[in-house]
């Protein structure tokens, strides 16, 4: 199956999970997976949440930023990946000047 996100209509989440600002997200799910092509506008985040039935991937494709897992904070910029295991908690924050762009990849366990 492919997935086109250039096609797809951007959604626009304020305070997404009780952050900071703009979360833009296009989205592809069904029962099983959420796949994500993402944007955080500078200073917004994800607001710190445990993933209690999913894990997460989330691969940064453009952009610097940080996230937060359990209680250690990890510097994130193009080409790293994150991973939050299942029950698990973490945060994406962009604590820069320029968009951070991300992939994400959420399945259901």
């Amino acid at each position: 199956m492919k997935i086109n996100f250039n096609e797809m209509e951007a959604k626009v989440n304020n305070r997404f999970k009780d952050g900071e600002g703009d979360f833009i997200a296009k989205i592809k799910s069904d029962d099983l997976n959420k796949i994500i092509y993402g944007t955080l506008t500078p200073g917004s985040s994800i607001g710190y949440h445990k993933h209690e039935t999913n894990s997460e991937i989330i691969y940064i494709l453009e952009g610097n930023g940080k996230c937060k897992y359990e209680d250690e904070v990890q510097s994130l910029s193009k080409g790293d990946c994150h991973y939050c295991k299942k029950g698990h908690s973490h945060s994406l924050i962009n604590d820069s000047d320029s968009d951070l762009k991300f992939f994400a990849v959420i399945p259901e366990q």
